[in-house]
């Protein structure tokens, strides 16, 4: 899960990066690059719940 989210995370600022050099409407950048955060936040969401301690196991 960790390495997903990691891989999620760079993955998304790939999707932003690439949407605003290739595409040349506004509407389409906007849609890209919102569709390139969503995917980073899932990252972002993915990682930091893999590194939380589970109750069970901090007992």
């Amino acid at each position: 899960m960790k390495l997903a989210g990691f891989l999620l995370l760079v993955a998304g600022w790939a999707i932003v990066v690439s949407a605003l050099a290739l595409l040349p409407s506004a509407g389409a950048r906007t849609a890209f690059a919102l569709a390139g955060m969503a995917v980073e936040l899932l990252g972002l969401a993915l990682a930091v719940r893999s590194h939380l301690v589970l109750e069970a196991e901090g007992e």
